[in-house]
């Protein structure tokens, strides 16, 4: 298993090189697979060093679950979200490029991010700590809808990351995992959806 830094992140420090590795480990094996060990061995560090860095179960896995928000808002490319005023095929386009990273490129960590989901439906604890992670994009999605003339903003965003979560699990995960959409098929599912949402 490769366990070196993603390309697209920085040179990574001994948490981040660890909950990288947590994530691979997920992708890869499961929610069984993800030990203190298991970490150590595939990192290639010393035995104990996961612990010194998330001393419990718990800890790692609030670890992994803040790696995943981080890598996942360079997927998405918060920063780079078009200003409303552009128009609804701005939006589309951004959103489908987005989709279509974790289908493709990222689709370790799209695996990664389903295995903590379900871990989070065990855990009250974690459950409240993921959620949270996901509040910035649900937030600044709103804003955007908003913005473009959504009456209901909180149905619109739970419509949106609905299609986009449905389609990232049944081509990662389900049925369809040997068919991933072209950027061309993501980008017009989106423009059907968003435009009986807001028109144009």
């Amino acid at each position: 298993m490769s366990t070196s830094t993603p390309a697209d992140t920085p040179a990574a420090s001994r948490p981040d090189l660890v909950a990288d590795t947590a994530l691979a480990l997920l992708a890869e094996r499961g929610m069984r697979g993800l030990t203190h060990r298991a970490v150590d061995e595939a990192a290639a560090l010393s035995q104990g060093s996961t612990s010194n860095v998330a001393r419990t179960r718990q800890a790692l896995l609030e670890l992994a679950v803040r790696r995943l928000a981080e890598r996942e808002a360079r997927v998405l490319a918060l920063d780079e979200m078009p200003d409303p005023a552009a128009g609804l095929p701005s939006l589309v386009d951004a959103l489908a490029l987005a989709t279509h990273r974790a289908l493709t490129r990222n689709r370790e960590l799209t695996l990664a991010r389903y295995e903590l989901a379900l871990e989070a439906t065990r855990r009250p604890e974690l459950r409240a700590y993921f959620d949270a992670t996901g509040a910035r994009f649900r937030d600044q999605l709103g804003g955007m809808v908003t913005a473009m003339g959504s009456k209901d903003p909180a149905r619109h965003v739970l419509s949106l990351v609905a299609w986009a979560d449905g389609l990232m699990f049944s081509c990662v995960a389900g049925s369809f995992n040997a068919e991933v959409p072209s950027l061309d098929e993501v980008r017009a599912g989106l423009r059907e959806l968003l435009r009986g949402m807001l028109g144009g």
